[in-house]
């Protein structure tokens, strides 16, 4: 397993019962892939640089988990479906 780090951009029209359901939602879908999340953190709300789908806030959240790479695009796929979420991006931090 690797590294991974996600920052998810979240609509800022989602309130704090739908933050939550969404954590959960990418802490499901990483889990029943056979990784393990080690950490998530909720950045709050912040300016965007540019206006994306015509919001120029959003709410920003970072998980850390541990993942097979053969996963990723599945995981990729399933959080991209989301339609609260905005943007995101995963990265491997593995040395």
């Amino acid at each position: 397993m690797r590294d991974y780090e996600l920052v998810a951009i979240i609509s800022p029209e989602v309130d704090e019962e739908g933050m939550s359901k969404i954590v959960e939602k990418v802490t499901q879908s990483i889990n029943s892939r056979g990784g393990a999340v080690e950490e998530i953190k909720d950045w709050g709300k912040r300016r965007l640089a540019y206006p994306v789908r015509k919001f120029m806030d959003a709410e920003y959240i970072v998980a850390r988990f541990k993942l097979m790479p053969k996963a990723i695009k599945e995981l990729e796929r399933e959080i991209g479906a989301s339609g609260d979420i905005l943007r995101y991006l995963v990265v491997n931090v593995s040395g």
